[in-house]
């Protein structure tokens, strides 16, 4: 018995690695874009400025993850799970609906968050950028709370694979936004999360 729930609390926590890794990359999928339009337009993301990116989309995280981890206080952990779950492909259904219209806005006008016009995004420019982008880890970080996975690993992930969409994609514009990911990053993004929506129904 005993070697039984270990095998099984090892499942499971391999399983929430999958999907720690996945919602990063998932969250991401449309900085890659915003990346590949900013490198196309020959504007500069210089490292502290994608770490600001970075560091906005976690701190978003880590404060949408812990109001979801508060729903299974009130709720049984059975049912926040499938709630979390849910949320997620609802969140994906969305994502493919809207197209991620404001993200879409960015990418066709990158010198939006350029104010001072001289093709480099200081650090005070990626704050607010970091924050608009930021909107996408909002209400998934609410569905990874309550689906009971770790906040610092989640935060973690998606603060690493921010750094390395939006870094990968201004250095490698004009070759990757021709690429199947580079013309599809939103509707990838919004299958991704409702395939871990899936994933983690049948995970439990």
């Amino acid at each position: 018995m005993i070697g039984e729930n270990g095998d099984e609390d090892s499942r499971r926590l391999s399983m929430h690695w999958i999907t720690i890794i996945l919602i990063g990359i998932a969250a991401n999928l449309d900085n890659l874009g915003i990346g590949l339009a900013y490198g196309v337009k020959q504007v500069k993301i210089p490292i502290l400025s994608n770490a600001v990116i970075a560091i906005m989309s976690m701190i978003v995280t880590y404060v949408a993850v812990t109001a979801g981890s508060t729903v299974v206080e009130y709720i049984s952990p059975h049912t926040a799970n499938l709630l979390g779950s849910l949320l997620l492909c609802v969140i994906g259904i969305w994502t493919l609906m809207s197209n991620n219209f404001s993200n879409q806005r960015i990418a066709g006008n990158p010198e939006l968050f350029d104010e001072d016009k001289n093709l480099v995004i200081s650090t005070r420019e990626a704050m607010a950028l970091g924050f608009v982008l930021s909107a996408n880890c909002l209400a998934g970080g609410i569905a990874i709370g309550a689906n009971g996975i770790s906040a610092l690993w989640t935060v973690i992930s998606i603060g690493l694979f921010s750094f390395i969409t939006v870094g990968v994609g201004s250095q490698c514009g004009s070759l990757l936004s021709k690429t199947f990911i580079g013309k599809h990053s939103t509707a990838i993004s919004g299958w991704l999360l409702i395939t871990i929506g899936i994933f983690e129904i049948f995970a439990k």
